[in-house]
């Protein structure tokens, strides 16, 4: 008796209902989300990216920042996330329906990324943390992205994007240390990563118990 048609009929299942499951379900859910609009300023939350910040998303990416940072703020009975600052709320599948793609993370070696834009909005503070991590976070393991960096000679008034660095990191007399295009996408990214500090009626603010 021939089974082919039978094992192939199987394989197809098996993999449609996967498909189905990790695929078509959740596109169809996160699809019916909308944005939450102020009454009074008419502003939307989750806000949308920039064009720059979306180049920024792929340039983290492609950086292997997913594989330490993790940007998913658990609930209060799962984790000290919200011990930790790392968000006013957990976060949910709304704070995801801007992203082309969402960057959960597979491990945490640093910390949580969801709203690094708000506990760090200092554009300078990134461009350092990224150029020399100790300098700015004692005790850091995270290795330095000087690529994202050009150290070259100055030419009449130094460069507003110049970083400021102290010795040995400091750029020689004459000389000034800026971001790369890349490295300013990477940080629109970074600066816009503002998740679980706006309210969603599907996440209430906790306070964690003291």
């Amino acid at each position: 008796m021939n089974r082919m048609p039978l094992l192939l009929t199987g394989i197809f299942l098996t993999f449609f209902s996967a498909w189905l499951g990790l695929v078509a379900m959740p596109y169809i859910h996160l699809g019916r989300f909308k944005p939450q609009v102020d009454d009074v300023t008419r502003e939307e939350t989750p806000p949308p990216f920039s064009g720059e910040a979306l180049q920024g998303a792929t340039i983290y990416a492609a950086n292997g920042c997913i594989y330490c940072h993790s940007q998913q703020v658990r609930p209060l009975e799962a984790g000290a996330d919200l011990e930790r600052g790392w968000g006013a709320r957990r976060t949910v599948a709304r704070d995801y329906m801007r992203d082309k793609v969402a960057y959960f993370g597979t491990s945490r070696t640093g910390p949580d990324l969801s709203n690094i834009g708000a506990r760090q909005p200092s554009a300078e503070w990134h461009y350092q943390h990224l150029y020399q991590p100790q300098v700015v976070s004692k005790g850091s393991i995270m290795p330095a992205f000087k690529f994202l960096f050009e150290k070259r000679r100055i030419s009449g008034q130094p460069s507003a994007d110049a970083i400021k660095m102290q010795p040995p990191d400091e750029a020689e007399p004459g000389w000034e240390i800026v971001p790369t295009r890349e490295g300013k996408q990477l940080v629109a990214y970074l600066l816009s990563l503002k998740r679980s500090t706006y309210p969603l009626p599907e996440a209430p603010e906790e306070t964690p118990a003291k």
